[in-house]
C-alpha cells in the first residue's frame, strides 16, 4: 500500500502541450457529475472488498499447508525470500504509479490519443527492462552468496535457497510490465473488472500449490506454484483488454511518444524514489529478524504479520479507487467532494482495519494454536504492535490517494526517508535486545513522528495545487 502513496511536485496542463477542457462549477450538472463519480467509487470499493475477501482466503488457507510441507525453517526461508522480492518493488522505476496519475487525467478529459501514447511508452520502457533484468538474474544468480544474504544456518540447503530466490524474483520482475494492465483499468475506473482478474491470479495459487504438495514435488516447485498465478492472470487480462475491450489504447511501437515518455519518467522518478524507500522500510523486518533472531523467529513473526497484511491489503484495495476518482475531481476543481470523501474513507478504512486487529489481539493465540500444525507462541505485545501498525496505515491511506492523484510526491518521500533511517537502526537494536515484539512497536512510534506529519502536510499541499484551478473556474 505505501508504494501507492505519495506526495510534493506540481504538474500542470502545459506539459507536452496538453490542454484540459474547461469545467463550470455550481452548474446544474455538477451534482450529477459528483453523484456519478461517487457511484463509480462505491462500486469500486465494494468490488475491491468482495474480491479481496475472496482472494485473502487463499493465502490464509495455504499458510498451514505450506508450513506443514516446508517445515518452519524452509517456511522462514521462503518468507525471507519474499521480503527480498518485496524490496525490489522499485524495479518499475515508478512508471506504474506515474501512468495511473497521467491516465486519470486523460480519462477526465477524454483524450484517447494521449492515453495511447502514455500506455505505449510505459510498455516500451518496462518490457525490455524486465526481460534484461530477468536474464541477468539467472546469469549471475549462482555467484551470489544467498545463504549469507538471507542469514541461513549452516544446515540449510544453499541450492534450495538459490532456487527459491531465482523463482520468486523472476516472477516478480516479469510481472512488472504485465501488471500495467491493472493501472490502466483503475485509471479508467474499471475497478471491478480489474479486481476480478487480480483475484483470479490469487486463486490460482490454491490448486497449483495443493497439486504440488499432493504430488510431493520439491520445495522449490511448491514455492513456484505459489507465485506464478498473478503472471498468468495479468497476461490473460492484457490480451482481453487490449484486443477486445479497449483496442483503441492498445500499446504499439508506433504510438510511443517521446514527450509522454519524458513526462512519465519525470513523475515516475519521484514515485521511484518513494517506492525504493517504502519497499525497503516495509520489507526489512523479516531480514532483520533472520539476522538477529534466526529463521524460526522469522516464522513466528511472519505468520501473524501475514494474517494482518491480508486485512491491510483489503484496506489498500478499498482506497486505491480513490486515486483515479480524486484525479478526476481535482482536475475539475471539485475540492468539496475530495474533502468529504476523504473524511468518510478515513473512518471506513480505520474501521475495516480495526476489526481483524482487535480479533487478533484478543484471541489470536488460540486461533493460531487450533489452526497451525506448529506452535508459534502467544506474544500479545507482538500481536498488539502488528495491529497498531495496520490501523495506523489504514487511517492515513485516503490522504495518500489525494496526493497520488495530484502528482504530489516530495513531502511523503521526506517522511519515509526519515522513517527508514531511524527505524532500521532501532528495529535491529530492539529485535536483538527485546525480541521480535519490539519490531512493530518501534515501527509505529517512528511512523507517528516521521511519515504521519509529512503525509498531512502533503495532503494540504495537494489541495493547494488544485485550489487556483478551482478559483479560475468560478
Amino acid at each position: 500500500m505505501s508504494a501507492l502513496m505519495s506526495g510534493g511536485s506540481r504538474h500542470t496542463a502545459s506539459e507536452s502541450g496538453s490542454s484540459r477542457p474547461t469545467a463550470v462549477l455550481e452548474t446544474p450538472d455538477s451534482d450529477e457529475r459528483d453523484g456519478a463519480r461517487s457511484r463509480r467509487l462505491l462500486s469500486g470499493i465494494l468490488t475491491a472488498a468482495v474480491s479481496r475477501g475472496a482472494g485473502m482466503l487463499v493465502p490464509l488457507f495455504l499458510i498451514p499447508v505450506m508450513l506443514s510441507y516446508l517445515g518452519p525453517e524452509r517456511y522462514g526461508l521462503w518468507t525471507a525470500v519474499l521480503a527480498l522480492a518485496g524490496m525490489a518493488a522499485f524495479a518499475d522505476l515508478g512508471l506504474g504509479n506515474g501512468l495511473m496519475t497521467k491516465l486519470a487525467r486523460c480519462y477526465s478529459s477524454g483524450d484517447k490519443e494521449r492515453a495511447r501514447g502514455y500506455i505505449s511508452s510505459a510498455y516500451c520502457l518496462l518490457v525490455p527492462m524486465a526481460l534484461g533484468v530477468c536474464g541477468l538474474l539467472w546469469l549471475v544468480g549462482s555467484t551470489v552468496p544467498w545463504s549469507s544474504l538471507l542469514g541461513l544456518p549452516a544446515t540449510a540447503s544453499a541450492t534450495e535457497a538459490r532456487g527459491m530466490v531465482l523463482i520468486c524474483l523472476s516472477a516478480f520482475v516479469l510481472n512488472i510490465p504485465l501488471s500495467l494492465v491493472a493501472r490502466v483499468q483503475y485509471a479508467y475506473q474499471q475497478v471491478a473488472v480489474s479486481n476480478l482478474w487480480q483475484t483470479t491470479g490469487n486463486l490460482l495459487a490454491l490448486p497449483l500449490v495443493l497439486f504440488s504438495v499432493w504430488a510431493e514435488l520439491s520445495p522449490v516447485t511448491v514455492v513456484a506454484a505459489s507465485v506464478v498465478g498473478p503472471l498468468i492472470a495479468n497476461a490473460a487480462n492484457s490480451i482481453w483488454l487490449y484486443l477486445s475491450k479497449m483496442p483503441e489504447v492498445r500499446p504499439r511501437l508506433g504510438h510511443v511518444d517521446l514527450p509522454a515518455m519524458r513526462n512519465l519518467l519525470r513523475l515516475g522518478g519521484l514515485f521511484f524514489l518513494l517506492t525504493i524507500v517504502t519497499s525497503i522500510a516495509n520489507s526489512a523486518d523479516n531480514l532483520i529478524i533472520a539476522h538477529t533472531r534466526g529463521l524460526q523467529a522469522v516464522t513466528e513473526y511472519a505468520v501473524p504479520a501475514k494474517v494482518l497484511a491480508q486485512a491491510g491489503m483489503l484496506v489498500s484495495l478499498v482506497n486505491v479507487p480513490l486515486w483515479p476518482a480524486n484525479g478526476e475531481a481535482l482536475n475539475k476543481g471539485d475540492l468539496p467532494w475530495v474533502r468529504s470523501t476523504v473524511r468518510r474513507m478515513t473512518l471506513i478504512s480505520t474501521a475495516v482495519a480495526m476489526i481483524p486487529a482487535i480479533l487478533l489481539v484478543s484471541v489470536g493465540d488460540r486461533i493460531f494454536a487450533a489452526w497451525l500444525p506448529t506452535p508459534l507462541g502467544d506474544d500479545r505485545w507482538l500481536l498488539a504492535g502488528l495491529a497498531a501498525w495496520w490501523v495506523l496505515l489504514a487511517g492515513i491511506g485516503p490522504r495518500f490517494m489525494v496526493q497520488n492523484a495530484a502528482g504530489v510526491v516530495r513531502p511523503q518521500l521526506v517522511g519515509w526517508a526519515a522513517f527508514l533511517m531511524i527505524s532500521l537502526v532501532l528495529k535491529w537494536y530492539g529485535s536483538a535486545k527485546w525480541g521480535i515484539a519490539a519490531v512493530p512497536l518501534i515501527a509505529v512510534a517512528v511512523y507517528a513522528i516521521t511519515v504521519l506529519p509529512a503525509a498531512l502536510h502533503g495532503y494540504r499541499a495537494a489541495l493547494r495545487v488544485s485550489a487556483p484551478r478551482m478559483e479560475s473556474l468560478r
